[in-house]
């Protein structure tokens, strides 16, 4: 396989790292010619994980996505979801032909608001067959620093879902495969935002209990959007093994998998997580614009707060946490407040 890799942020390093570790070469697109010309000197991504060290002669870079895209068969998006659009807009129409292209995207496109693999179909012709994801409870920072970590590939393509997850699994990452594209982009989406949410928890001072009754009442209400926008049957505790299935046909979800409540969980409590970072300084006072100026990377939940409100007025499932933290962030709802409508409803 040739993996052509575009974004170098943080995650997209670490993704980078998994598969230089497994000794293969990449085509690697980075903005800036000068950032560039640092990897190479340096060995590590001039801005990010730092301590990481790369084989530089597995990687070759280029500041031009197309290039980098023509001569790659699998393209592993690492683009934040408010810069993916203008990334990919102006190339041609067909230059996804052919190709695999694997989504590591935790977020709806803004300017559309659709997911991802929507997107390509609808600008690149990209079939779901040939989309991917790579999702799940993992911390770039934990895995640059070889922690053993777990990560969720998803396709409805099931050999070649395996086959694309093995060139990842490393001693320090296990690999897990599923079927449910669309529901784990969209756990992927929620547990952003409810992670904002356990962040405004922290910063008005609320305690461990309190988070945990949240954390749980997030957990639910995140299964009930996916058994109505997905069409889920949702359980617990049930092996789930791949199915070759397509939305809408209904799916068995084991909800407790790292994929979907995994996730949830690290977001939520993680001090690595950047939504919790962010809403941390939301409860502790800041407006959106200064915690958006304080912080040096991309909170995705916050767009996202916004997008799902939206796409759930389709939908209609009970969502007040997520509704409540989407008020708070665009609507001027006060912090406090807000959460003092939290606490009557939770269980």
């Amino acid at each position: 396989m040739r993996f052509g890799l575009l974004g170098s942020g943080s995650w997209g390093t670490a993704l980078a790292k998994l598969l230089t570790d497994n000794d293969q070469q990449i085509q690697w697109w980075i903005r800036s010619d000068s950032n560039i010309d640092s990897f190479k000197n340096r060995r590590h991504n001039p801005q990010y994980l730092r301590n990481a060290f790369f084989n530089i002669d597995l990687i070759h870079f280029s500041s031009d996505i197309e290039e980098v895209i023509n001569k790659s068969d699998h393209i592993l998006i690492v683009i934040p979801s408010a810069f993916a659009t203008e990334a990919l807009s102006s190339l041609p129409k067909n230059i996804f032909q052919g190709k695999k292209v694997i989504s590591a995207v935790k977020g709806i496109l803004p300017e559309e608001n659709i997911l991802l693999n929507e997107y390509l179909k609808i600008h690149f012709n990209v079939a779901l067959q040939d989309y991917f994801t790579v999702l799940g409870p993992c911390h770039a920072e934990e895995v640059a620093a070889e922690k053993l970590s777990y990560l969720t590939f998803s396709g409805i393509d099931e050999k070649s879902t395996n086959d694309i997850s093995a060139n990842f699994k490393t001693t320090y990452l296990n690999t897990l495969c599923n079927t449910d594209i669309y529901g784990v982009q969209y756990a992927a989406i929620l547990k952003n935002i409810y992670a904002i949410g356990a962040g405004i928890a922290h910063g008005l001072d609320y305690g461990d209990n309190f988070l945990s009754v949240l954390i749980a009442n997030s957990a639910d209400e995140m299964a009930g959007f996916l058994k109505k926008a997905v069409n889920h049957s949702i359980e617990v505790g049930s092996i789930n093994h791949l199915q070759n299935l397509k939305p809408p046909t209904t799916i068995t979800t084991n909800y407790a998998a790292s994929v979907y409540l995994g996730d949830l969980l690290v977001t939520c409590y993680s001090l690595y997580s950047r939504n919790r970072t962010f809403g941390n300084m939301i409860g502790k006072g800041y407006s959106v614009q200064s915690a958006q100026l304080e912080m040096s990377m991309i909170a995705e939940g916050y767009n996202a707060s916004r997008c799902m409100f939206l796409i759930n007025e389709k939908v209609k499932a009970p969502m007040p946490i997520a509704s409540t933290i989407y008020k708070i962030l665009w609507n001027g709802l006060p912090a406090h407040e807000g959460f003092s409508e939290i606490e009557s409803i939770l269980v």
